[in-house]
């Protein structure tokens, strides 16, 4: 393992909160600070800002038209976490603008990810609808587009992956935002149109009042919607944002930032059961509580059952029914985590057989000794990792390659059997393009499409041996053994007794924190002062450290307090009285009034 810092702040230094959050800033390459600290409220973002004017305008159109009709319109969403909650503000907001629509979530397992023909057949046979709108797919759907239109059915795209080399031209309309998550498109998207009749509404109020002397009557409520697009939608697309690992810069830092300030006002049912049901009811949510809490359980569904339950409990306005989806979604997700549990093992169990390589090695050796044999076990690896088991659900297989990757630092290809195909999910470390890497094995291949770290693919199951083989000779080009050492990069080294709560506090306006703008980090050398292990089976370590170094403040407090989950065991060795060299973040524990700093462990040397 490879540890850098991109400034340093020694001892004698003088050294002031700006001082530090400027540094931040500049390793985040964010030029404009003010702007960053003070994101755009994104009622005040429109669509025409991404350059889709002429889109939005024909769209619209199309869109009075269907109403004037009474037609349907279907919302073909995406059954992971961003694709449900932009789906629900989507079809959400239709429906209360009084449109005929309906939300269509295909089956992971029986239609697959994004438009297919049987999904469209399906579509088409149930609802018969004048358009159909996807949210978080479509980009890479050029001829299932192609052939909704065959069958009379015109198909708008709003999506932000990555873009095939042709696009879907039958489309009646594409919105194509990287810099967004799919949620996020469907937020835009969706405020343009409520902004739009709600304006014709005024325009049609006034002239009926004009010709007739009396007021007409509107059923929309177009409080409501207001409302929403300023508190509860918020929420939602940012959940979507977190999930998808989406950079927290731009129009989706200002997403992220107010959408996780509505959860305090949110009166969804649903996500307030959803919350609840987690164990995180009155505790503020970040973006720990989204990524690792909320959308996890929104993924849950998707992944194993039917993700349509998902959407239905973020717009239900039926209490008990909301109770029992929210019941039933932490049951799901309670199985997918044991299922991943048991199909990681499994996976490390086909390495070591295959490869003679044990990740449990490390463990019963010395601090030094461990990393050195650890190089050495890793360096039997290919470098590229591609395991295939019928038995594994193709709703975990992108958690598995995850788990697999984050163990072994490398990328990852998980497969399994779907009747006469296989499914692929593939993950990866930060300097391999693994979806542009796919897409360059595109024959062997029915279909693939992701972004830079993670990419989902389907093949023929007799192409398995071949594309094994033909990958890791293409990889073994590409990639470099130095490619695979596990680099971490603080952003300071700093005495830790330099960071206080009011400095601590001041690096809370950085927040949210995630993909683009991560949690600071410090690299610092301290004495341990009390090691212990906590948890119900003691594998939690907690160290309380002080400051190694002679200059130190006149109010520095001993000692800091640092944590972490599930690695007690990896460092049993750790002694009173030891100095280690150690990367963390630092935050604030706030309990009862009272405050104090305490340190999330990255990393220890």
């Amino acid at each position: 393992m490879k540890i850098t810092y991109k400034h340093e702040v020694e001892s004698k230094d003088k050294f002031k909160t700006e001082d530090l959050i400027e540094i931040l800033l500049k390793n985040r390459q964010i030029k404009n600070a003010k702007e960053f600290l003070n994101p755009a409220d994104p009622t005040k973002i429109n669509l025409i800002d991404f350059g889709y004017k002429r889109e939005l305008a024909k769209t619209l159109k199309l869109l009075e038209k269907i109403k004037q009709a009474k037609e349907m319109i279907v919302v073909y969403t995406d059954y992971d976490a961003d694709g449900i909650t932009g789906g629900a503000i989507l079809w959400e907001t239709l429906h209360l603008l009084g449109f005929k629509a309906m939300p269509y979530v295909p089956h992971r397992k029986l239609e697959g990810y994004g438009f297919s023909i049987k999904g469209l057949d399906n579509v088409k046979k149930l609802y018969n609808p004048a358009l159909i709108i996807s949210v978080d797919h479509g980009i890479t759907a050029r001829e299932k587009v192609a052939y909704a239109k065959k069958i009379g059915v015109p198909i708008i795209i709003t999506d932000h992956h990555l873009k095939p080399e042709k696009l879907p031209d039958t489309a009646v309309a594409i919105f194509h935002i990287p810099e967004l998550s799919g949620s996020g498109v469907a937020y835009f998207f969706a405020k343009e149109i409520f902004i739009h009749f709600r304006n014709l509404q005024r325009v049609r109020t006034e002239a009926v009042e004009e010709r007739s002397g009396k007021i007409a009557s509107v059923k929309i409520d177009w409080q409501k919607l207001e409302k929403n697009f300023s508190c509860d939608y918020l929420a939602l697309a940012s959940i979507g944002s977190i999930a998808d690992l989406v950079p927290l810069t731009g129009p989706t830092r200002s997403i992220v930032k107010y959408g996780l300030e509505a959860f305090s006002s949110i009166k969804r049912t649903g996500i307030k059961h959803l919350i609840d049901q987690a164990g995180i009811t009155g505790k503020k949510i970040t973006s720990y509580e989204v990524g690792f809490i909320i959308a996890p359980r929104i993924n849950a569904v998707g992944r194993l059952e039917h993700a349509i339950d998902a959407l239905r409990l973020l717009c239900t306005t039926n209490n008990e029914k909301a109770f029992n989806l929210a019941s039933r979604v932490g049951t799901t997700n309670k199985e997918r985590q044991d299922m991943v549990i048991i199909a990681v093992d499994q996976a490390k169990k086909m390495l070591e057989k295959e490869y003679g390589y044990s990740s449990s090695e490390s463990y019963i050796l010395s601090d030094e000794s461990r990393s050195s044999q650890q190089a050495r076990t890793i360096k039997k690896l290919p470098k590229i990792i591609i395991l295939k088991n019928k038995d594994w659900h193709e709703g975990i297989i992108g958690l598995i390659a995850s788990k697999i990757t984050e163990e072994y630092y490398r990328p990852v290809i998980i497969m399994t059997e779907s009747g006469d195909f296989l499914k692929g999910s593939a993950r990866s470390i930060p300097f391999f393009h693994i979806t542009n890497f796919l897409r360059g094995l595109k024959k062997h291949l029915i279909d693939v499409g992701g972004h830079k770290g993670a990419a989902g693919f389907t093949m023929e199951k007799n192409k398995f041996t071949t594309f094994k083989t033909i990958v890791l000779k293409v990889v073994n080009k590409l990639i470099k053994d130095k490619d695979l050492e596990r680099k971490i990069e603080a952003d300071i080294k700093i005495p830790i007794s330099k960071l206080t709560i009011s400095i601590v506090k001041k690096l809370e306006e950085l927040q949210p924190f995630g993909i683009g703008n991560p949690k600071p980090t410090f690299y610092s050398e301290v004495e341990i002062l009390d090691v212990r292990s906590f948890g119900k089976t003691n594998d939690h370590l907690k160290l309380l450290v002080k400051d190694v170094s002679k200059l130190q403040p006149a109010n520095y407090n001993l000692p800091t307090e640092l944590i972490s989950f599930g690695i007690a065991t990896k460092y049993s060795s750790l002694t009173k009285g030891q100095k280690i060299n150690i990367v963390y973040s630092i935050e604030i524990d706030r309990w009862n009034g009272y405050e104090k700093l305490r340190g999330k462990i990255v990393s220890i040397l």
